[in-house]
C-alpha cells in the first residue's frame, strides 16, 4: 500500500473515483515526502499537506455519512451513493465511501512520512515536537474516524478493525497488502496517538484563531475524552471533558456565531477551508436557488422536534419548492465554512454522559452540564420530560445536526438497531437496519479487489 502525498496547501475535494489500491499509488508531478523531508521548511510543508488531506474528510464527507445513515437527514436528490446510505443498502462500489477511505488513507500516509522524517532534521527540539505532536494527533484523528466508519464499537457491534499502517509507504513490497487490526488494536493505535500527541504538542499556545485550526493539547485532550466514551471509560472520559472545560480559551457562545465566523472561542479544532481551499458543506444541502445542489434535506420530524425558541431551529432554511428544510449552518457564499471537528459543547455532553454512565453516577453533576448546552440554547433546564440519558442523546442530535455526530453516537451507546426502524422518507417508504452489519460501511471493493489480505465486513460479501 502507497500513497505519496502531495505538500502544497490546495487540494482537489472534488469526487475521486480511484479503481486501483489506495495505497499503491503516485500521483504524478508529486514529489515523494522522504526527499521533501529534509529541512524545517521541507517538513512545514508537509504538515500543511497531512491538514489539507484531513479536508478531504471533513468538508463534509464524514458528516453526511453520519446524518443520511441516522434519521436526521435524507437523500431527496438524484445521488445514488446517499441513497444507499439512506435506505440502509450501502454497497462496496459506493464513491463516497471510497473516496472518504481515500482521504483518510492519505492523511495516515502524510503523517507517516512526517513521523518518520522529523526527527531526522535541523530544527530544535521545540520545533520538531510541535509538529511530530500534530502529525500523531492526526493520524489518531484518521484512524479513528475509519474504526468507527468501517469498524464499529468494541463491545457493542464490530468484527475488524482498519489496516493499521505506521510507516510511510515507499514502494510494493511485502507490506503493501496489509490486513486489517482487530478493532481493539485499532482503537489502541488512537489512543497510543493521542497519548503522544499530547506529550509532544507545546502546553502553552497562542490564544488565537490560528491555533483553533491546528492541533493543540486541548484538542488532544478533547479527542480523548471522545474515545474514552466510546469505549465506555467513563471516568476517563469525564476527566479529559472537565481538563478541557476548565481550559480560559474555550467558552460556549452565542450559538449562531460559531457558523457565522471561523474559529470562535466555542471551537476546539477546525478544519479550515478559504476561497481557494473550499468546502462541499454548503454545496449537498443548500438549494439549487441558492447555488447548492439539494441533495439531503432535514426529516421534518427531526425539524420537528426543535421547540420554537431553540437559537438550533433559527438555522433551517424552507425550500418551497421541494417543500423540506435544510440545515444554514453552512451557508455562507463562497463555500467557505469550515469542519467543526471538536467543540466546547461536545465537551459538556461527553462530561453530563460520562457521568450519568459510571458507576458511580453524578447525576447532578450531569444534569448541570447538560443545562449548560441548553440554556445556551434558549430552552432552559431539563424539565424531566424523558430519561436523563435519552435526554443527553437528544440533545446531541440537536446540538450537532450536520457535524458527524448522530450515526455513530446511536452505534456506539447499542441503540442504532431499535432507533433506526421505520425511519420516515419523503422519496419512498420508511426504511431501517434490518441486518446488525449494516452498522458499519462496507470496504471499498477496490481495496479488497487490490489486497488479497483486506476482509470484507461479512455483511457486504
Amino acid at each position: 500500500m502507497k500513497i505519496i502525498q502531495k505538500i502544497n496547501t490546495v487540494i482537489c475535494i472534488g469526487l475521486i473515483t480511484i479503481s486501483c489500491n489506495v495505497l499503491d499509488q503516485e500521483p504524478e508531478l508529486q514529489i515523494s515526502d522522504e526527499r521533501a523531508i529534509t529541512n524545517l521548511s521541507g517538513a512545514t510543508s508537509a504538515l500543511f499537506g497531512a491538514y489539507d488531506q484531513i479536508q478531504g474528510v471533513y468538508q463534509g464527507r464524514l458528516q453526511r455519512v453520519s446524518d443520511v445513515s441516522g434519521d436526521v437527514s435524507q437523500s431527496i436528490g438524484t445521488w445514488d451513493f446517499y441513497r444507499e446510505m439512506d435506505t440502509y443498502a450501502v454497497s462496496a462500489d459506493n464513491t463516497e465511501i471510497l473516496d472518504l477511505w481515500t482521504f483518510v488513507y492519505r492523511t495516515v500516509n502524510q503523517a507517516n512520512n512526517l513521523i518518520a522524517e522529523v526527527p531526522n532534521i535541523e530544527a530544535t527540539q521545540t520545533q520538531k515536537d510541535n509538529i511530530l505532536g500534530q502529525a500523531y494527533f492526526l493520524r489518531a484523528l484518521a484512524y479513528f474516524d475509519a474504526a468507527r466508519v468501517w469498524g464499529g464499537v468494541p463491545g457493542v457491534f464490530g468484527e475488524l478493525g482498519v489496516p493499521l499502517v505506521l510507516n510511510p509507504s515507499r514502494g510494493v513490497d511485502e507490506n503493501s497488502f496489509p490486513a486489517r487490526a482487530t478493532l481493539q488494536a485499532t482503537y489502541a493505535q488512537v489512543k497510543s496517538d493521542l497519548d503522544e500527541a499530547l506529550r509532544l504538542l507545546p502546553e502553552n499556545q497562542a490564544n488565537n484563531a490560528a491555533t483553533r485550526g491546528r492541533a493543540t493539547k486541548p484538542a488532544a485532550r478533547a479527542l480523548l475524552s471522545r474515545l474514552h466514551l466510546y469505549l465506555g471509560q467513563y471516568a476517563e472520559a469525564e476527566a479529559r471533558a472537565s481538563e478541557v472545560i476548565a481550559d480560559s480559551k474555550f467558552s460556549l457562545v452565542e450559538y449562531a456565531t460559531i457558523f457565522s465566523s471561523d474559529n470562535s472561542n466555542e471551537s476546539i479544532f477546525e478544519v479550515q477551508f478559504n476561497n481557494a481551499d473550499q468546502s462541499g458543506l454548503r454545496f449537498w444541502y443548500a438549494p439549487g436557488a441558492i447555488g447548492g445542489r439539494g441533495e439531503l434535506a432535514a426529516h421534518d420530524d427531526f425539524y420537528n422536534s426543535f421547540a420554537d425558541e431553540d437559537d438550533r431551529k433559527a438555522l433551517f432554511g424552507r425550500d418551497a419548492v421541494v417543500g423540506v428544510w435544510y440545515p444554514t449552518k453552512y451557508i455562507r457564499a463562497g463555500n467557505v465554512d469550515n469542519g467543526h471537528v471538536l467543540r466546547i459543547a461536545e465537551m459538556y455532553l461527553n462530561r453530563a454522559e460520562a457521568r450519568a454512565r459510571k458507576s458511580s453516577p453524578d447525576l447532578a453533576g450531569a444534569r448541570a452540564d447538560l443545562d449548560m448546552v441548553r440554556t445556551r440554547a434558549g430552552i432552559g433546564a431539563f424539565a424531566d420530560d424523558i430519561p436523563l440519558l435519552d435526554a443527553i442523546e437528544r440533545e446531541r442530535r440537536w446540538e450537532f445536526y450536520a457535524e458527524g455526530h448522530i450515526f455513530f453516537d446511536l452505534v456506539r451507546t447499542g441503540r442504532a438497531m431499535t432507533v433506526l426502524q421505520g425511519v420516515g422518507r419523503k422519496n419512498g417508504p420508511p426504511v431501517g437496519i434490518s441486518n446488525p452489519g449494516r452498522q458499519v460501511m462496507p470496504i471499498p471493493r477496490s481495496e479488497v479487489d487490490a489486497n488479497p489480505n483486506m476482509q470484507q465486513n461479512s455483511v457486504y460479501n
